[in-house]
């Protein structure tokens, strides 16, 4: 993990991945994936990488989203968080699951997540998504991205995922397969 971790942070440092050059007029959507038993150190290293970034001085910043973060937040500030953990005991958790994933617009283009992300998002950065295994099943990281892909094109966004990437798929801690194309570029083998 640790060689993963590093090259990972070899490729973002390089001028040609901040301007997204070399991808063939792709925007730069790019997976890390890593077994869900690493998280710790997978939060670690951004924590270690976004401090960094910090104390450089770069013309970038490291921009780090938690959707799970993000998603309680908008919960919270609209008044709903209460809300929830009563409709769940009375209704059960896959309608809380569906109710919050309507409230904040999940698969809308005007979703409250991506346009927390767009408008917290400065013209010099590289986004980090993390927290994708804390939002399973509410909020599904295809959404996220295929959403991402129509408002952010001018900066890279890496997805920290917990489980597998082939290129194509993901499957989610090793068992819950995503049969959803992803335009994303795996960051290291």
């Amino acid at each position: 993990m640790e060689e993963r971790l590093n090259k990972a942070e070899a490729i973002m440092q390089k001028p040609s991945f901040r301007q997204n050059k070399g991808l063939g007029n792709e925007v730069g959507y790019y997976i890390f994936d890593y077994p869900a038993e690493q998280e710790l150190a997978v939060r670690e290293r951004v924590a270690y990488i976004r401090k960094k970034n910090e104390q450089s001085g770069d013309e970038y910043q490291v921009e780090v989203f938690d959707l799970y973060e993000i998603m309680i937040e908008i919960l919270k500030n609209k008044g709903y968080l209460e809300k929830c953990y009563e409709f769940e005991k009375k209704k059960g958790f896959e309608r809380i699951t569906k109710s919050v994933g309507n409230m904040l617009r999940i698969t809308a283009k005007d979703s409250l997540i991506v346009n927390y992300i767009k408008e917290r998002t400065p013209e010099k950065a590289i986004v980090f998504l993390v927290g994708i295994g804390k939002c399973y099943p509410i909020l599904r990281s295809h959404t996220v991205l295929n959403n991402l892909h129509q408002v952010i094109d001018n900066v890279p966004v890496v997805m920290f995922y917990p489980g597998k990437y082939d290129g194509q798929e993901l499957v989610l801690f090793s068992e819950i397969k995503d049969d959803n194309y992803y335009r994303a570029f795996k960051l290291v083998d």
